[in-house]
């Protein structure tokens, strides 16, 4: 679901100032393409554009407007009438400001973000927040609808648990994909079983987007895992 202006005009103007200023600065802790090795990412940190920054990770404790976004009243009020209860932001998974950069800006494949994650349900909410035009051109964010509610067997997915578009089964399922057009300030709201894929930034500037999960605080993270690795922050008190 996409919700038009959600940040508003000078509350983005903040974000954007800041988000810059922290990439530029290569402010600790990120992660970087050539870690990744995703398609069209550099091949090592020794090779050209091999020190592209990929995210800027705990976007929530890296600046208190970073934390104020990911907690801002519209949001909450958005989850908690989706979940029916308190809502919790998981400080493990997203959290994070997402780059992409011209021409060492990775692909990511068909996916959904449950793969790696641990809760008693699978039932998690992601908030993808545009500090800029996203589009097909610069690498936005492609979503299969409806593909939250389907059940797929673990042979759909290759070894990494990226959906397997070279089969035919799963290019009909990928047939319906789109790709919302976001103007800054803009949000795109996913479910954590929703297919998802982004392409390459084709454009001369880099792509800059606030990630944040959430989940109902009935629905604990499983112990032990990364999911309970971190504490999470209510979105309420």
């Amino acid at each position: 679901m996409v919700v038009r202006g959600l940040l508003p005009c000078r509350e983005l103007a903040t974000l954007n100032h800041i988000a810059r200023a922290q990439l530029a600065a290569r402010e600790q802790p990120l992660e970087l393409e050539a870690d990744l090795q995703y398609p069209g990412s550099p091949p090592s940190r020794a090779a050209e554009g091999g020190e592209t920054v990929r995210r800027l990770l705990d976007a929530y404790g890296r600046h208190p407007k970073f934390a104020e976004s990911a907690t801002a009243p519209r949001l909450r009020d958005w989850m908690e009438a989706y979940f029916g209860e308190p809502v919790r932001m998981s400080c493990a998974h997203h959290n994070c400001l997402m780059t992409k950069h011209p021409r060492f800006g990775s692909m990511t494949g068909w996916h959904r973000d449950i793969r790696y994650w641990s809760f008693e349900r699978e039932d998690l909410v992601s908030v993808w927040l545009a500090l800029g035009e996203e589009c097909n051109h610069n690498g936005a964010l492609w979503f299969v609808p409806g593909s939250h509610r389907e059940a797929f067997a673990a042979d759909r997915f290759d070894a990494a648990k990226f959906f397997r578009a070279d089969r035919t089964d799963n290019a009909e399922i990928l047939r319906p994909a789109l790709s919302p057009h976001l103007a800054p300030g803009d949000a795109v709201f996913f479910h954590c079983s929703t297919l998802h894929s982004a392409g390459q930034n084709l454009s001369d500037e880099v792509k800059l987007s606030l990630v944040y999960t959430y989940h109902a605080e009935s629905n604990g993270a499983t112990p032990g895992t990364r999911s309970a690795s971190i504490p999470e922050v209510a979105l309420r008190g």
